[in-house]
């Protein structure tokens, strides 16, 4: 059988020292269409839009520190205990979507001290411009050849030719499938739900998709962790279970509030 060669060039644009990755260049876009969707849903709602440039600098950095945190205390412990400078060497790879989704509640939680808005209203809006964010840093992955599948025989594999030549599950191109349509899952409730009667449903629906499908990718997923669990479970799949209940659990407080 004949698999889709993958062998990309991570390097987008080279011009003498100066290269651009495909990967900075999704997460670039990440960021501009988070600005684009939030200036729509601040002119839907008749809000000042001013605030919109500290919301995503502050959504921006909660994001990074977070996923880059994530990635260390999560994933691989032991060596950045030993190596602790090289918690700061972000440019070698390795961010973690939990520490992310951490990164950012802790980061609009300081935002919303000082606007006018909610702290909740503030993590149902962010939450779907969150999940095309996500869909396009999987993107980037894709371009990487980083956090491919296992190995595999299904029609759509992929022969990741920077790493080996076994055809593998797409595993960036599944969850990036997958974020694309919770996207637009979030932006129809959000769009024919009272969000004021129901605070929170956005935001609860979206930990349950998006770590429900998180959680099961892992199965075809390629070992992250630089430790044995023990467990059947791996750190991915441990790490989403506790966000899939805080999310079930505020679906159901959204539903049965009384208004």
């Amino acid at each position: 059988m004949d698999y889709f060669v993958w062998n990309a060039d991570p390097i987008a644009i080279s011009v003498g020292f100066a290269k651009i990755r495909w990967y900075g260049l999704m997460f670039a876009s990440a960021f501009i269409s988070s600005y684009l969707l939030m200036s729509w849903i601040y002119k839907r709602e008749g809000k000042n839009n001013e605030d919109i440039d500290d919301l995503l600098t502050y959504a921006a950095v909660g994001t990074v520190v977070g996923a880059r945190l994530g990635h260390c205390l999560f994933y691989s412990p032991e060596y950045y205990f030993s190596h602790p400078l090289k918690i700061l060497a972000i440019w070698e790879g390795g961010l973690a979507s939990h520490g992310a989704i951490l990164g950012i509640l802790i980061a609009l939680y300081f935002f919303q001290r000082r606007a006018k808005e909610s702290y909740v209203w503030f993590i149902d809006r962010v939450s779907i411009v969150s999940a095309l964010g996500a869909c396009l840093i999987r993107i980037g992955n894709f371009f990487n050849s980083e956090i491919v599948g296992v190995p595999t025989t299904v029609p759509w594999a992929v022969i990741f030719k920077r790493i080996d030549i076994l055809p593998r599950h797409p595993v960036q191109l599944y969850e990036a499938i997958s974020y694309v349509i919770i996207f637009l899952l979030l932006l129809k409730i959000y769009k024919s739900i009272d969000t004021v009667k129901k605070p929170g449903i956005i935001f609860s629906t979206f930990l349950v998709s998006v770590f429900t499908a998180r959680f099961f990718i892992e199965f075809v997923k390629t070992k992250q962790a630089s430790y044995d669990t023990g467990f059947w479970m791996t750190t991915g799949q441990m790490l989403s279970v506790p966000f899939v209940l805080a999310g079930i659990l505020y679906i159901g407080l959204s539903i049965f509030k009384k208004n």
